[in-house]
């Protein structure tokens, strides 16, 4: 049998299938309670799809394959103990952490500087346990549903038959999923190329719970604001710096903590009270939008220092595992999709990437003692002796058995659908890119996004992907959207930067 009767037989007339055969239910939506409501775990197709990714490529990560980190101290100036009883937030409270940043798009061997998405991940070693905050240098996201997401990091890697990165393929799914619109425009403008890591900002880009010591429930978002200044490279620069050194963002950050430079980052939140959720002009879940600042000001926190360089770089950083589903108490999810999804996908990718034991690695062990009914499995190191390995037993070995309604949950009621948010009174996907666009940026800022955009257009994007990829930037601004088309009608953009957007 060829090689083309082997797909051709594997190909459906339409749609789409499980890898049993069946007809897939859906790839655009994960199944919840209520359009609003929590993913279900007995979604076998989201679970087969995200474990199946997490499990794409070996062993490097999949995606966020490039990147760095080093060693700090998390210091709590301000008493926020009205929101949240978490330890690590307590006033005074110094907790040691780990950061981790990364590109999104880039293979492992990927320069630093292209055009891309910044992850910014971060390990707490709290007195309660370990604290995870995996975010991003922007406080949105391409999508609100995590069954696209496989698709989106596909669509932006490589093409099944030359290998090669194809900005027709990124604005093929872009364009046909406008929630993409916002986290689009801060990638194609001056965020989307930090001058270093250290000169760029983190969020958690997610709304967490935090819940305080009388049981009263908050929604909250983090934003970490860099203390030495932001600063960007133009894409002339970036093009320059990624030839003469792919790893500058790796070696600046080595260096500066070499030297006694420690980079700090002031912690602010801004906090949404939990009745205000149903009400509030945007779907304050949705990871494409953010909160106004003038509604829920930023309160302060903080300082996040990083001063100390790992030791061994595969030992503690490219073993470092983390996962938003790791909370301590005082501190919970939301009905945000994206998140839940990656609660389950994060885990199993380092399950995959790593080995079942990744917990039990000397850079992902708590501070504190662990009691675990996790036996076994590859690479086990700790272990209990011969306690009980079951629960309830007779042995003496204790087990956890909190039952009624849960300090860090929410309420939900609905049938089981897939379905987008329901959509709050100002929901839609080019409003707030609209609004960064036209009174956040400045004009020079305006032109260098122009440029960019039509250079990457022009960069191989074919009808009638490029007349949709018009379309969606004059529904971001007309004004903004009918230059674009211009630049690319008369072909006089200038190259755009490496990575997101340029093949």
């Amino acid at each position: 049998m060829t090689s083309s009767d082997n797909t051709s037989n594997r190909t459906p007339k339409s749609g789409s299938t499980t890898g049993a055969g069946a007809p897939a239910p859906s790839d655009r939506n994960s199944l919840s309670v209520g359009a609003n409501g929590p993913i279900l775990l007995h979604d076998v197709h989201f679970l087969e799809q995200m474990a199946h990714f997490n499990r794409e490529k070996v062993p490097e990560r999949q995606p966020h394959a490039k990147g760095a980190g080093a060693f700090g101290v998390l210091e709590i100036s301000e008493d926020v103990s009205a929101y949240t009883k978490a330890a690590l937030f307590r006033k005074g409270a110094k907790t040691d952490m780990l950061a981790r940043f990364s590109t999104v798009a880039g293979e492992s061997g990927s320069p630093d500087t292209w055009r891309d998405v910044r992850g910014f991940s971060l390990k707490f070693y709290t007195d309660e346990g370990n604290y995870d905050l995996v975010g991003n240098n922007t406080p949105v996201f391409f999508l609100r549903d995590p069954m696209k997401f496989p698709h989106f990091i596909r669509s932006q890697k490589r093409l099944p038959d030359s290998g090669l990165r194809d900005n027709h393929m990124q604005w093929d799914f872009w364009t046909s999923n406008p929630e993409t619109a916002h986290q689009v425009t801060y990638v194609m403008g001056e965020r989307g190329l930090p001058r270093t890591w250290r000169h760029m900002n983190g969020y958690g880009s997610h709304t967490y719970m935090w819940i305080n010591a009388a049981g009263e429930k908050f929604w909250v978002k983090y934003h970490f604001h860099t203390g030495q200044g932001m600063a960007f490279f133009n894409n002339a620069e970036a093009a320059e710096m990624a030839g003469q050194d792919a790893d500058f963002h790796r070696r600046d950050l080595f260096d500066a903590i070499a030297r006694g430079e420690h980079p700090s980052w002031t912690l602010s939140v801004q906090v949404m009270p939990y009745a205000d959720a149903k009400s509030y002009r945007f779907n304050p879940f949705d990871l494409t939008k953010t909160w106004s600042h003038k509604d829920y000001p930023l309160i302060k926190v903080g300082t996040m220092t990083l001063n100390r360089n790992p030791e061994n770089f595969f030992a503690q950083i490219e073993q470092a595992a983390f996962s938003p589903g790791n909370t301590v108490p005082g501190i919970g999810l939301s009905p945000d999709k994206m998140l839940l999804g990656r609660a389950f996908a994060y885990a199993d990718a380092q399950r995959n990437r790593i080995g079942t034991n990744f917990h039990q690695l000397p850079v992902n062990q708590p501070k504190v003692p662990v009691s675990t009914y996790l036996f076994d499995g590859q690479m086990a190191y700790h272990h209990s002796g011969n306690a009980p390995v079951y629960a309830p037993n007779s042995g003496g070995r204790g087990w956890a058995d909190d039952t009624g309604p849960v300090a860090d949950g929410w309420e939900t009621d609905g049938e089981m659908v897939r379905s987008a948010y329901t959509l709050h009174a100002e929901d839609d996907d080019f409003g707030q890119p609209g609004t960064l666009v036209r009174e956040v940026w400045n004009d020079a800022q305006r032109a260098q996004f122009v440029d960019q955009v039509a250079g990457s257009l022009l960069g191989g994007v074919r009808s009638p992907v490029l007349e949709r990829a018009f379309e969606y930037w004059k529904n971001v601004d007309p004004a903004t959207g009918q230059q674009i088309e211009d630049k690319v009608r008369a072909g006089s953009a200038p190259e755009p930067a490496e990575g997101m957007g340029e093949g």
